[in-house]
Parts: structure tokens; sequence; C-alpha cells
């Protein structure tokens, strides 16, 4: 999920939508106070910050993050008006990811976002990924749930170490294609659709957290969990 803090609704209702046409999960907020609200009860993977905000403007918010223990990890991409230098030093020594300097291209807002999702991904052993009691050892070759073998094809295989270990990226059936089967010509988009649906059945109460993205494809959504 990508908050985008904006008090300029036809600038966020852009950013929004943008966001989710690309596949993300995106909402908007138009002052700081109603972002930290909502902060309290869910927690962004990424948060899109204008610097000129009523109330405590960007800044402020950046360093009430940064100086919390639970939000300090969370990426910030500060929004900065153009020729302002000075706010885009002090965001970036404040610990800000990147910034964007208004008027920006919707198309370097989502390659900014993926870039510093990227970035910011959290260590992990590249062998092993787990949700909840779903594991999937790639030393090993194995998949497992409540430490019980799941029996998987080669390409179901695949398709769930690639979203495992992309998680909440929406892949196209293209893209799939290309990365699972190495073709994007030869074999029909179907079959993606076909291990999608056995590969989530034999998931069980797992299978859920392969999303379907609508008009793009599929992803494993971030922090999902059973």
């Amino acid at each position: 999920m990508i908050w985008c803090v904006e008090d300029d609704s036809s600038i966020r209702d852009i950013e929004v939508y943008a966001l989710t046409s690309t596949g993300f999960c995106a909402r908007g907020f138009e002052d700081g106070d109603s972002f930290y609200e909502a902060l309290q009860y869910e927690k962004p993977t990424l948060i899109i910050l204008d610097v000129m905000l009523p109330g405590k403007d960007g800044v402020t918010l950046l360093k009430m993050l940064k100086a919390s223990k639970e939000y300090r990890d969370i990426p910030v991409i500060m929004a900065t008006a153009r020729g302002t230098e000075y706010d885009k030093i002090q965001s970036l020594d404040l610990g800000a990811d990147d910034y964007l300097v208004k008027p920006f291209g919707i198309m370097e807002m989502i390659s900014r976002v993926k870039a510093v999702l990227r970035r910011c991904k959290p260590a992990q052993n590249p062998a092993l990924f787990q949700i909840g009691t779903l594991a999937l050892n790639a030393a090993e070759h194995i998949v497992t749930i409540d430490g019980e073998r799941v029996p998987l094809t080669f390409k179901e295989y695949e398709l769930l170490h690639l979203f495992l270990s992309h998680p909440g990226f929406a892949f196209t059936r293209e893209q799939l294609l290309a990365d699972v089967w190495q073709s994007a010509v030869s074999v029909e988009t179907r079959t993606v659709d076909m291990h999608i649906r056995t590969l989530r059945q034999k998931l069980g109460s797992y299978g859920h957290i392969i999303e379907t993205v609508r008009n793009v494809g599929y992803r494993l959504e971030a922090g999902n969990d059973k």
C-alpha cells in the first residue's frame, strides 16, 4: 500500500489513479493530521509526502516518522516545489529515500516508486522465503505449509518463487511468461492463468496471497498473511 499525502486534490487523485492503474494499492490524504491518524492503524509500504501541507508540513512529518522506531523504516519520497533546493537537501538529510520536483511526470513518479521499493526491500536469506507457516526453501527446492511438503510442478514452484521474491510487485502475464517460461510468443497467456489456478488450489488457505490485478496480471501482496 502506497500513501500519497498531498493537499492539492487534483494532484492527489492523479497520483492515486496512476499507482492503482500500475498495479499498486494506493490511498490519498489531504493533510498531515489525517495521514498520521491513519498511521496508527495501518503501515504503508511507501509514502509520497508533499513538503507544503496545511498544519504540519512534510518536513515536520518526516522528522516524526524518522524519530519513531515503529515508522522509521517506511520508505519516503518527498515532493518539493521547483527551485526549493533547500527543501530537497533537508529532506534527504533527514532520511528521505528520494524526492520528486513539481511538476513531475507520472511515469517518473512510478519509476522512482519502483526504484525506492527495490532499494529498501528488507534483507532476507535469498534461499528461504516465508509467510506465516508457508515456506519456500530455494536451496532444497521445497515448499511446505505447517511443516508438510506441498507437491508443486516445476512451473508452479517457479511462479511461487518469483512472487515471493518480489512481494507487492504486479506482474503482467507477458512478464510471467518471459520469466518462468522464457517465452512470450510460443505459449499462450491463458497458460499462466491455468497454472495460477492450480497453484492457488495447492496452497490451500494460502492461495489468497496471490492476488489478481485487474487488467494487469498477478501479484503477491506485500505483508499478506494467513
